[in-house]
């Protein structure tokens, strides 16, 4: 990690009542929330928002899941597609499916609702835009709430996603890295 652990003790006032709510809701604090840390106001708003799009959104558990995979991988981020893998293999989410999105490959789905939000989700990422067609499918299958959530769901993963790879949050020890074209925190390819 390219800053160094923030230990309770040496933290400022805020950042360990900071600390110490994220700690309460989570058991630890790991990953992204170790770097917000270091700007407590942020780390407060960023938790705040990653919460609800990971527990309390209008969209299905499976495909908040989903979600993170998706932006996960759109990003390179193995740490987070690592810590919810698992999750969403347990939810539903087909290995095959899986496998594909982690080797940048259109998945062959059964499942209309991961159709659906993959086609927006990744028409999102790759042009910044959302063409009509994909909106309205979203719009019928999850409603207006629904959409809304999606949005919000990928940029505050895509968010946390910059974070892992930009601070360098090391990757769970027990894990092996997920993608076949990064090594570290570079393309396979780089020679930097």
């Amino acid at each position: 990690m390219r800053l160094a652990r923030l230990n309770p003790e040496d933290m400022t006032p805020r950042q360990r009542e900071v600390h110490d709510r994220i700690a309460g809701k989570r058991g630890k604090v790991r990953g992204p929330y170790q770097i917000w840390l270091q700007s407590p106001e942020l780390c407060d708003r960023q938790e705040a928002m990653t919460s609800y799009c990971r527990w309390e959104c209008s969209l299905p558990e499976k495909l908040r899941e989903f979600g993170l995979l998706i932006a996960s991988r759109a990003y390179d981020a193995q740490y987070s597609w690592n810590a919810h893998v698992d999750a969403a293999t347990k939810l539903g989410i087909a290995p095959d499916v899986i496998q594909a999105i982690a080797e940048k490959k259109k998945p062959n789905f059964i499942q209309d609702d991961e159709r659906v939000y993959y086609e927006f989700a990744m028409e999102l990422l790759d042009t910044h835009f959302v063409s009509q067609k994909t909106f309205d499918k979203a719009a019928a299958l999850f409603g207006k709430q629904g959409v809304v959530d999606i949005v919000a769901s990928i940029g505050a993963f895509v968010t946390l996603a910059m974070c892992l790879n930009t601070f360098e949050v090391d990757l769970q020890p027990e894990r092996a890295a997920p993608f076949p074209d990064i090594r570290g925190f570079a393309p396979a390819s780089s020679k930097t």
